[in-house]
Protein backbone atom coordinates (compact mmCIF):
# COMPACT_ATOMS: atom_id res chain seq x y z
CA UNK A 1 0.00 0.00 0.00
CA UNK A 2 1.50 3.80 -0.97
CA UNK A 3 1.58 5.80 1.97
CA UNK A 4 3.34 9.36 2.63
CA UNK A 5 4.99 10.13 5.66
CA UNK A 6 4.04 12.93 8.13
CA UNK A 7 6.59 15.37 7.26
CA UNK A 8 5.99 14.98 3.25
CA UNK A 9 2.33 16.04 3.71
CA UNK A 10 3.76 19.02 5.84
CA UNK A 11 6.14 19.90 2.91
CA UNK A 12 3.69 19.57 -0.12
CA UNK A 13 1.16 21.57 2.25
CA UNK A 14 3.70 23.95 3.04
CA UNK A 15 4.95 24.44 -0.93
CA UNK A 16 0.56 25.13 -1.31
CA UNK A 17 0.63 28.10 1.18
CA UNK A 18 4.32 29.52 -0.22
CA UNK A 19 3.65 29.87 -3.81
CA UNK A 20 0.13 31.12 -2.99
CA UNK A 21 0.15 34.96 -3.84
CA UNK A 22 -2.57 36.61 -2.36
CA UNK A 23 -1.14 34.36 1.43
CA UNK A 24 2.90 35.82 0.45
CA UNK A 25 1.68 39.43 1.47
CA UNK A 26 -1.33 40.76 2.98
CA UNK A 27 -3.18 42.97 5.69
CA UNK A 28 -4.65 41.60 8.83
CA UNK A 29 -7.24 43.37 10.93
CA UNK A 30 -7.78 42.12 14.45
CA UNK A 31 -7.66 42.03 18.16
CA UNK A 32 -4.52 40.93 19.98
CA UNK A 33 -4.76 38.21 22.25
CA UNK A 34 -2.16 35.38 23.99
CA UNK A 35 0.42 37.94 23.67
CA UNK A 36 3.87 36.98 24.92
CA UNK A 37 7.69 38.57 25.00
CA UNK A 38 10.11 35.79 23.89
CA UNK A 39 13.95 36.18 26.05
CA UNK A 40 15.18 36.09 22.41
CA UNK A 41 13.35 38.90 21.09
CA UNK A 42 10.44 37.32 19.08
CA UNK A 43 6.81 37.74 19.98
CA UNK A 44 4.58 35.38 19.92
CA UNK A 45 0.42 36.32 19.90
CA UNK A 46 -2.89 34.99 18.42
CA UNK A 47 -4.84 37.80 16.22
CA UNK A 48 -8.79 37.11 16.34
CA UNK A 49 -12.12 38.57 15.26
CA UNK A 50 -15.78 37.26 16.06
CA UNK A 51 -15.47 34.62 13.79
CA UNK A 52 -12.22 33.14 15.17
CA UNK A 53 -8.48 33.10 15.46
CA UNK A 54 -5.06 32.65 13.92
CA UNK A 55 -1.33 32.14 15.30
CA UNK A 56 1.06 34.80 14.71
CA UNK A 57 5.13 35.36 15.25
CA UNK A 58 6.93 38.48 15.04
CA UNK A 59 10.46 37.60 14.58
CA UNK A 60 13.15 40.37 16.15
CA UNK A 61 14.42 41.35 13.11
CA UNK A 62 10.85 43.05 12.11
CA UNK A 63 10.24 43.74 16.00
CA UNK A 64 13.05 46.64 15.49
CA UNK A 65 12.00 47.66 11.91
CA UNK A 66 7.52 47.31 11.77
CA UNK A 67 6.50 47.89 15.49
CA UNK A 68 6.87 50.96 17.14
CA UNK A 69 4.62 50.12 20.00
CA UNK A 70 5.06 47.19 22.48
CA UNK A 71 2.09 45.22 21.61
CA UNK A 72 -0.59 44.27 24.50
CA UNK A 73 -3.73 41.70 24.61
CA UNK A 74 -6.96 43.67 23.74
CA UNK A 75 -5.39 46.32 21.03
CA UNK A 76 -6.76 46.66 17.72
CA UNK A 77 -3.99 46.45 14.84
CA UNK A 78 -3.46 45.78 11.44
CA UNK A 79 -0.63 43.44 10.68
CA UNK A 80 0.96 43.26 7.30
CA UNK A 81 2.86 39.71 6.47
CA UNK A 82 2.37 36.52 4.90
CA UNK A 83 1.15 33.46 6.03
CA UNK A 84 2.94 29.88 5.76
CA UNK A 85 3.10 26.75 7.70
CA UNK A 86 5.63 25.66 10.16
CA UNK A 87 6.57 22.16 8.59
CA UNK A 88 7.93 20.56 12.62
CA UNK A 89 4.09 21.28 14.36
CA UNK A 90 2.57 21.23 10.83
CA UNK A 91 0.18 24.32 12.01
CA UNK A 92 0.12 27.92 9.73
CA UNK A 93 0.86 30.94 11.48
CA UNK A 94 1.11 34.50 10.61
CA UNK A 95 4.47 35.62 9.76
CA UNK A 96 4.21 39.74 10.89
CA UNK A 97 6.31 42.53 8.79
CA UNK A 98 5.02 45.28 10.23
CA UNK A 99 2.28 46.10 13.00
CA UNK A 100 0.17 49.27 12.78
CA UNK A 101 -1.93 50.11 15.79
CA UNK A 102 -6.03 51.21 15.06
CA UNK A 103 -6.03 54.56 16.16
CA UNK A 104 -10.12 54.36 16.28
CA UNK A 105 -10.19 51.73 18.61
CA UNK A 106 -7.83 49.83 21.32
CA UNK A 107 -9.86 47.28 21.37
CA UNK A 108 -13.07 46.65 23.04
CA UNK A 109 -12.24 44.30 26.31
CA UNK A 110 -8.70 46.85 27.05
CA UNK A 111 -11.01 50.04 26.44
CA UNK A 112 -13.32 48.74 29.53
CA UNK A 113 -10.16 47.61 31.70
CA UNK A 114 -8.87 50.99 31.09
CA UNK A 115 -12.25 52.72 31.95
CA UNK A 116 -12.99 50.62 35.15
CA UNK A 117 -9.36 51.18 36.19
CA UNK A 118 -9.87 54.77 36.34
CA UNK A 119 -12.61 55.04 37.62
CA UNK A 120 -11.79 52.36 40.85
CA UNK A 121 -8.76 54.67 41.05
CA UNK A 122 -10.66 57.94 41.30
CA UNK A 123 -12.91 55.99 44.28
CA UNK A 124 -9.65 55.05 46.62
CA UNK A 125 -9.49 51.55 45.70
CA UNK A 126 -6.23 51.47 44.69
CA UNK A 127 -4.62 53.48 47.61
CA UNK A 128 -1.46 51.84 49.45
CA UNK A 129 -3.52 53.20 52.72
CA UNK A 130 -6.17 50.75 52.89
CA UNK A 131 -4.35 47.89 51.72
CA UNK A 132 -4.12 45.45 54.77
CA UNK A 133 -0.58 43.65 56.00
CA UNK A 134 -0.47 39.98 55.27
CA UNK A 135 -0.11 38.10 58.63
CA UNK A 136 3.64 36.79 58.89
CA UNK A 137 2.61 33.63 60.48
CA UNK A 138 -0.96 32.17 59.27
CA UNK A 139 -2.55 29.09 60.24
CA UNK A 140 -5.27 29.11 57.86
CA UNK A 141 -5.11 30.26 54.61
CA UNK A 142 -8.29 30.51 51.88
CA UNK A 143 -7.41 29.68 48.02
CA UNK A 144 -9.69 31.28 45.62
CA UNK A 145 -9.50 29.26 41.82
CA UNK A 146 -10.11 26.56 39.91
CA UNK A 147 -9.99 23.19 41.70
CA UNK A 148 -8.32 20.96 38.25
CA UNK A 149 -6.03 23.98 37.70
CA UNK A 150 -2.66 23.62 37.77
CA UNK A 151 -2.32 26.95 39.66
CA UNK A 152 -4.08 25.17 42.78
CA UNK A 153 -1.46 22.24 42.76
CA UNK A 154 1.23 24.75 42.75
CA UNK A 155 0.18 26.41 45.65
CA UNK A 156 -0.52 23.02 47.50
CA UNK A 157 3.11 22.27 46.18
CA UNK A 158 4.45 24.98 47.68
CA UNK A 159 2.97 24.78 50.98
CA UNK A 160 3.51 21.69 51.76
CA UNK A 161 7.32 22.04 51.29
CA UNK A 162 7.40 25.88 52.83
CA UNK A 163 4.83 25.30 56.28
CA UNK A 164 3.44 21.70 55.93
CA UNK A 165 1.51 22.95 59.47
CA UNK A 166 -0.59 25.41 57.63
CA UNK A 167 -4.36 24.47 56.87
CA UNK A 168 -5.68 25.34 52.87
CA UNK A 169 -8.91 26.05 52.22
CA UNK A 170 -10.11 25.78 48.60
CA UNK A 171 -12.76 27.30 47.44
CA UNK A 172 -13.54 25.44 44.15
CA UNK A 173 -14.25 28.78 41.72
CA UNK A 174 -15.08 28.94 38.23
CA UNK A 175 -11.87 30.92 37.24
CA UNK A 176 -13.02 32.20 32.90
CA UNK A 177 -16.23 32.55 30.85
CA UNK A 178 -19.86 33.66 32.33
CA UNK A 179 -20.32 33.69 35.69
CA UNK A 180 -16.66 33.09 36.41
CA UNK A 181 -16.63 36.64 38.40
CA UNK A 182 -19.90 35.95 40.67
CA UNK A 183 -18.16 32.45 41.55
CA UNK A 184 -15.20 34.36 42.41
CA UNK A 185 -17.26 36.76 44.64
CA UNK A 186 -18.80 34.27 46.33
CA UNK A 187 -15.35 32.59 47.45
CA UNK A 188 -14.10 35.27 48.57
CA UNK A 189 -17.59 36.28 50.93
CA UNK A 190 -17.08 32.92 52.13
CA UNK A 191 -13.20 32.57 52.94
CA UNK A 192 -14.03 35.92 54.34
CA UNK A 193 -16.78 34.71 57.37
CA UNK A 194 -15.11 31.64 58.03
CA UNK A 195 -12.18 33.64 59.56
CA UNK A 196 -9.07 32.51 57.35
CA UNK A 197 -5.87 34.66 57.66
CA UNK A 198 -4.59 35.35 54.17
CA UNK A 199 -6.76 34.63 50.68
CA UNK A 200 -5.19 34.05 47.94
CA UNK A 201 -7.44 34.38 44.74
CA UNK A 202 -5.89 33.91 41.36
CA UNK A 203 -5.39 31.53 37.83
CA UNK A 204 -3.04 30.30 35.44
CA UNK A 205 -2.23 32.42 32.54
CA UNK A 206 -4.11 33.03 29.35
CA UNK A 207 -5.03 36.39 26.89
CA UNK A 208 -7.08 39.04 28.51
CA UNK A 209 -10.59 37.36 27.97
CA UNK A 210 -9.21 34.44 29.77
CA UNK A 211 -7.99 36.89 32.68
CA UNK A 212 -11.59 39.10 32.30
CA UNK A 213 -13.18 37.71 35.36
CA UNK A 214 -10.34 39.15 37.46
CA UNK A 215 -11.45 42.59 35.66
CA UNK A 216 -14.91 42.71 36.57
CA UNK A 217 -16.20 45.70 38.84
CA UNK A 218 -17.87 43.33 41.55
CA UNK A 219 -14.71 41.13 42.15
CA UNK A 220 -12.87 44.06 42.46
CA UNK A 221 -15.54 45.52 44.82
CA UNK A 222 -15.50 42.33 46.68
CA UNK A 223 -11.66 42.02 47.66
CA UNK A 224 -12.12 45.89 48.85
CA UNK A 225 -14.84 44.81 51.36
CA UNK A 226 -13.53 41.97 52.08
CA UNK A 227 -11.66 41.73 56.39
CA UNK A 228 -9.73 39.21 55.18
CA UNK A 229 -5.86 40.30 53.82
CA UNK A 230 -6.30 39.20 49.95
CA UNK A 231 -2.93 38.35 47.87
CA UNK A 232 -3.68 38.27 44.07
CA UNK A 233 -1.66 36.12 41.77
CA UNK A 234 -3.47 35.88 38.39
CA UNK A 235 -2.06 35.14 34.94
CA UNK A 236 1.98 35.51 34.77
CA UNK A 237 4.59 38.07 35.46
CA UNK A 238 3.58 40.68 32.52
CA UNK A 239 -0.25 40.11 33.18
CA UNK A 240 -2.03 42.96 35.22
CA UNK A 241 -5.64 42.66 36.06
CA UNK A 242 -8.17 44.94 38.09
CA UNK A 243 -7.45 42.60 41.18
CA UNK A 244 -4.25 43.26 41.36
CA UNK A 245 -4.17 46.77 42.13
CA UNK A 246 -6.98 45.96 44.79
CA UNK A 247 -5.60 43.19 46.42
CA UNK A 248 -3.31 44.05 49.64
CA UNK A 249 -0.54 42.74 47.77
CA UNK A 250 0.03 41.72 44.26
CA UNK A 251 2.13 38.89 42.79
CA UNK A 252 2.91 37.79 39.27
CA UNK A 253 1.62 34.32 39.45
CA UNK A 254 -0.29 32.12 41.84
CA UNK A 255 2.96 30.00 42.70
CA UNK A 256 4.34 33.78 44.20
CA UNK A 257 1.30 33.92 45.72
CA UNK A 258 1.44 31.35 47.96
CA UNK A 259 5.02 31.70 48.86
CA UNK A 260 4.33 35.73 50.10
CA UNK A 261 1.30 34.32 51.89
CA UNK A 262 3.10 31.46 53.21
CA UNK A 263 6.57 32.03 55.22
CA UNK A 264 9.12 29.19 54.72
CA UNK A 265 8.49 28.03 58.03
CA UNK A 266 10.99 24.58 57.26
CA UNK A 267 13.74 26.80 56.62
CA UNK A 268 13.31 28.34 59.56
CA UNK A 269 12.82 25.31 61.51
CA UNK A 270 16.18 23.63 59.96
CA UNK A 271 17.69 26.86 60.76
CA UNK A 272 16.89 26.82 64.48
CA UNK A 273 17.93 23.30 64.37
CA UNK A 274 21.18 24.15 62.57
CA UNK A 275 21.85 27.33 65.18
CA UNK A 276 21.15 24.54 68.07
CA UNK A 277 23.22 21.90 67.23
CA UNK A 278 25.73 25.11 66.83
CA UNK A 279 25.02 26.41 70.33
CA UNK A 280 25.61 23.02 71.59
CA UNK A 281 29.05 22.76 70.38
CA UNK A 282 29.80 26.15 72.04
CA UNK A 283 28.43 25.24 74.84
CA UNK A 284 30.30 21.66 75.23
CA UNK A 285 33.41 24.18 74.27
CA UNK A 286 33.17 26.63 76.75
CA UNK A 287 32.18 23.61 79.56
CA UNK A 288 35.17 21.57 78.74
CA UNK A 289 37.32 24.46 78.63
CA UNK A 290 35.69 25.53 81.85
CA UNK A 291 35.93 22.51 83.53
CA UNK A 292 39.78 22.40 82.09
CA UNK A 293 39.85 25.74 84.19
CA UNK A 294 38.41 24.54 86.80
CA UNK A 295 40.42 21.20 87.29
CA UNK A 296 43.72 23.61 86.90
CA UNK A 297 42.61 25.80 89.61
CA UNK A 298 41.88 23.01 91.64
CA UNK A 299 45.12 21.32 91.49
CA UNK A 300 46.65 25.16 92.34
CA UNK A 301 44.55 25.26 95.17
CA UNK A 302 45.69 22.04 96.34
CA UNK A 303 49.16 22.41 95.51
CA UNK A 304 49.13 25.92 97.67
CA UNK A 305 46.60 24.63 100.39
CA UNK A 306 47.52 24.96 104.66
CA UNK A 307 47.13 21.08 104.76
CA UNK A 308 49.52 20.43 101.94
CA UNK A 309 52.05 22.41 102.95
CA UNK A 310 51.36 21.38 106.38
CA UNK A 311 51.70 17.99 104.97
CA UNK A 312 54.87 18.53 102.48
CA UNK A 313 56.44 20.43 105.85
CA UNK A 314 55.94 17.45 108.18
CA UNK A 315 57.31 15.18 105.60
CA UNK A 316 60.17 17.19 104.90
CA UNK A 317 60.52 17.46 109.09
CA UNK A 318 60.64 13.66 108.57
CA UNK A 319 62.76 13.63 106.26
CA UNK A 320 65.17 16.00 108.15
CA UNK A 321 64.57 13.64 111.22
CA UNK A 322 65.78 11.04 109.41
CA UNK A 323 68.55 12.77 108.11
CA UNK A 324 69.98 14.46 111.10
CA UNK A 325 69.59 10.82 113.22
CA UNK A 326 71.59 9.38 110.17
CA UNK A 327 74.31 12.16 110.18
CA UNK A 328 74.68 11.69 114.45
CA UNK A 329 74.51 7.92 114.04
CA UNK A 330 77.78 8.56 111.62
CA UNK A 331 79.22 11.59 114.03
CA UNK A 332 78.86 9.00 116.97
CA UNK A 333 80.09 6.36 115.30
CA UNK A 334 83.10 8.41 113.96
CA UNK A 335 83.83 9.78 117.54
CA UNK A 336 83.19 6.50 118.96
CA UNK A 337 85.66 4.61 116.65
CA UNK A 338 88.16 8.01 117.71
CA UNK A 339 87.47 7.32 121.07
CA UNK A 340 88.07 4.14 120.67
CA UNK A 341 91.57 4.91 119.11
CA UNK A 342 91.94 7.65 121.69
CA UNK A 343 91.73 5.37 124.78
CA UNK A 344 94.05 2.33 123.45
CA UNK A 345 96.43 5.03 123.39
CA UNK A 346 95.99 6.30 125.95
CA UNK A 347 95.76 2.89 128.06
CA UNK A 348 98.88 2.03 126.21
CA UNK A 349 100.56 5.35 127.87
CA UNK A 350 98.70 5.64 131.17
CA UNK A 351 101.06 4.40 134.45
CA UNK A 352 98.19 2.39 135.72
CA UNK A 353 98.25 0.33 132.54
CA UNK A 354 100.83 -1.09 133.74
CA UNK A 355 99.73 -1.94 137.31
CA UNK A 356 98.09 -4.86 135.96
CA UNK A 357 99.27 -8.48 135.94
CA UNK A 358 100.48 -8.35 139.74
CA UNK A 359 102.29 -4.97 139.29
CA UNK A 360 102.06 -2.03 141.97
CA UNK A 361 102.89 1.51 142.39
CA UNK A 362 104.74 2.17 145.88
CA UNK A 363 104.38 5.83 147.60
CA UNK A 364 106.38 6.45 150.99
CA UNK A 365 104.79 10.22 152.56
CA UNK A 366 104.01 10.85 148.96
CA UNK A 367 106.91 10.18 147.26
CA UNK A 368 107.79 7.50 144.87
CA UNK A 369 109.66 4.53 146.31
CA UNK A 370 112.09 3.81 143.91
CA UNK A 371 114.25 1.52 145.87
CA UNK A 372 114.55 -0.20 148.99
CA UNK A 373 116.68 1.85 150.16
CA UNK A 374 114.56 4.72 150.15
CA UNK A 375 112.31 2.71 153.12
CA UNK A 376 113.11 1.82 156.38
CA UNK A 377 111.44 -1.01 158.86
CA UNK A 378 108.14 0.58 160.49
CA UNK A 379 107.11 3.02 157.17
CA UNK A 380 104.17 3.04 155.86
CA UNK A 381 103.78 2.08 152.66
CA UNK A 382 100.93 3.38 149.84
CA UNK A 383 100.40 0.55 147.43
CA UNK A 384 98.53 1.57 144.05
CA UNK A 385 96.84 -1.40 141.97
CA UNK A 386 95.53 -1.11 138.65
CA UNK A 387 91.58 -0.92 140.66
CA UNK A 388 92.32 0.42 143.94
CA UNK A 389 95.10 1.50 146.78
CA UNK A 390 96.79 -0.30 149.61
CA UNK A 391 97.86 0.86 152.67
CA UNK A 392 100.82 -1.16 154.03
CA UNK A 393 103.54 -1.07 156.63
CA UNK A 394 107.44 -2.12 155.99
CA UNK A 395 108.51 -4.98 158.20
Amino acid sequence: MKYYTVGQINTYIKNLVSNDYLLKNLVIKGEISNCKYHSMGHIYFSLKDETGSMPCVMFKGNVSSGLKFRLEDGMSVYIQGAVNVYERDGRYQLYARKIVQDENTKGKLFAEYEKLKEKLSEEGLFDFDVKKPIPAYPEKVGIVTASTGAAVQDIMNIARRRNPYVQLILYPAKVQGEGAAETIVKGIEKLDSMGVDTIIIGRGGGSIEDLWAFNEEIVARAIYAAKTPIISGTGHETDNTIADYVADLRAPTPSAAAEQAIPDIMSTINRFRSLKTEMNRHIAARVSEAGLRLQGLKNKLEANSPQKKLNDSQQYLASLTDRLGYLMDNKFSSYKNRLGVAIARLDGLSPTAKLKNGFGYLESQGNPVGSVQDVKTGDTISITLHDGDIETIVK
